[in-house]
């Protein structure tokens, strides 16, 4: 193992490599035996350990954390959450539920719905919101809605990399590598788009003798839709619009997210714990924990050990091929936060393509099963409390032909134009 390849330092931080092989193990298993432990717990536990062992400073341990990108994910999550309170995410999904008599029309429009909120929005909540209004109109109708749900899932995990706010991946490397919110969205279309339109075509081929085949039994009934408050979902669009459009200034994306956030936060309708309930806090003590693990491994030297050590074993980060497939392989192991973590502090994101292939494959690969994403396990999960099981040969069976096209789709475009 690289960990033992790399020459000991002589600062004492022998015990870093240890406590991040163990946090990059428990990251894998998503769980500790006899522990209550998830994947936030355990980065949790490396990042103090790392703090206790690893003989870092505090104040050092606290700037390996990349503060820039925890508070614009802190003002995507405020901002996400005041149109969530005003219903616009309720109402998108009812209206789109209107075309439930033509199933295939209604598949491509629920799809293209969850990409287009997913690519502004956080697509967690997208996942969140649109289940139960999804699921339950498909009942309504006896029509069988788990390849309705998974296309939900796979669609806002392909939308989500369109562009840099996508999800909280996207918005680390953006500020990590320095990428422009134009320059990426503009080369990320067309492998976005043709993963979108291959999704599509795939999930209806493979299921389109199944829609009406509705083995669900009996089925609890979901929590009715938020109520929709026109002016508040005017002002929550307007502010978001203008917030994308200030990304495309010298302006720093995260001042301008809590300014935005401020302006919610200071309220007339929603009280500042409603908004800040909807906030998704162990994303971000996740993002900080593992900033520590994957920083102290960096700072002790490791991480250059360990891109010199892949390449020797033939697994060179600096090729496309072999990016992208690491990225996906790791973020269905490990789950795609902490593979992003990971691969930044090992792969050279000094060529922008390369962090083009970071930010696509983590979220393209996050399809491939159920565990691959949040989002997925989301609508797992709220598709379960209204009494649909989808297994995990169900999400597979559309999910692993979906992301193989995705992932050849986008190698073709990075060889394609570089």
């Amino acid at each position: 193992m690289f960990v033992l390849a790399a020459p000991l330092p002589p600062d004492g931080t022998a015990a870093v490599p240890v406590i991040f092989l163990l946090t990059c193990l428990g990251l894998a298993a998503g769980k500790v035996p006899g522990l209550k432990l998830d994947r936030t717990g355990i980065a949790m536990l490396g990042a103090i350990a790392m703090l206790v062992f690893g003989r870092f400073p505090t104040n050092e341990v606290i700037g390996f954390i990349n503060w820039p990108t925890i508070l614009l994910l802190f003002g995507f999550f405020v901002l996400s959450a005041q149109l969530r309170l005003s219903g616009f995410f309720d109402l998108v999904a009812l209206r789109i539920a209107r075309q439930l008599g033509n199933p295939a029309r209604f598949l491509i429009l629920l799809m293209l719905a969850s990409a287009g909120l997913s690519a502004f929005l956080n697509h967690d909540i997208v996942c969140f919101v649109f289940t139960p209004v999804v699921a339950a109109a498909l009942l309504k109708e006896r029509l069988n809605p788990v390849p309705f749900l998974i296309g939900l899932a796979i669609a806002s995990n392909i939308g989500a990399a369109a562009t840099l706010v996508g999800n909280p991946q996207d918005m680390m490397i953006a500020e990590i590598a320095g990428l422009g919110f134009g320059q990426y969205s503009l080369w990320c279309l067309v492998p976005v788009l043709f993963a979108l339109a291959c999704a599509c075509a795939i999930i209806w081929r493979l299921s389109r003798h199944q829609f009406t085949a509705s083995a669900v039994g009996e089925t609890a009934s979901p929590e009715p839709p938020v109520p929709y408050d026109r002016p508040h979902t005017v002002k929550g669009l307007v502010i978001f619009v203008i917030v994308i459009g200030l990304f495309f200034t010298s302006l720093p994306k995260e001042i301008v997210a809590l300014t935005a956030a401020a302006i919610h936060l200071a309220s007339r309708k929603f009280r500042t714990s409603q908004l800040l309930g909807l906030v998704d806090w162990p994303i971000l003590v996740l993002f900080m924990a593992m900033f520590v693990v994957t920083g102290a491994f960096q700072s002790a030297g490791y991480g250059d050990s360990a891109a010199h050590w892949l390449a020797r074993a033939g697994v060179p980060l600096e090729s496309p091929p072999v990016l992208l497939s690491v990225t996906a392989l790791l973020s269905n192991v490990i789950g795609n936060s902490a593979a992003v973590m990971l691969l930044l502090k090992v792969a050279n994101l000094a060529h922008p393509p390369a962090a083009y292939i970071l930010a696509l494959a983590n979220s393209f690969g996050g399809s491939l099963i159920i565990l691959g994403s949040v989002a997925n396990m989301i609508v797992v999960e709220q598709a379960r409390e209204l009494g649909i099981t989808i297994s995990f040969r169900d999400f597979a069976r559309l999910g692993v032909p979906v992301t193989l096209a995705a992932m050849a789709g986008l190698l073709a475009w990075v060889l394609l134009v570089g």
